[in-house]
């Protein structure tokens, strides 16, 4: 979140971590890697910035994937209606049923 708000040195961005600073680096030359930070070295300090450019194609992939994610919820939901409509005309007897059964206990009663 620092480097939404500019460059930042490393040892800034480290800061907040209970890590050390080799181990903090290994993680900045993953961002790199990725595109995410680009990083430069001034003397002994290494200032680092974002690349939001790198963020679009991310950015591309999560509404893919979130087109393809709502589908599967809509289909998921209707089957689950489906499902309950099922149900409930399974637990509702049918009118030829009660009909039948009304016939059958006024013969037992008779």
């Amino acid at each position: 979140m620092r480097l939404c708000t500019g460059e930042a040195s490393v040892g800034e961005l480290a800061d907040p971590f209970d890590m050390a600073l080799p181990s903090f680096m290994k993680h900045i030359h993953v961002l790199e890697q990725s595109g995410l930070v680009q990083s430069e070295k001034s003397g002994r300090v290494r200032t680092c910035r974002l690349s939001p450019d790198a963020l679009l194609s991310a950015e591309d992939w999560f509404q893919h994937q979130r087109a393809i994610w709502e589908a599967r919820l809509d289909r998921f939901e209707a089957y689950v209606m489906k499902l309950k409509r099922e149900r409930t005309a399974a637990r509702q007897p049918s009118k030829t049923a009660d009909k039948a059964k009304n016939k059958t206990s006024k013969r037992k009663g008779a």
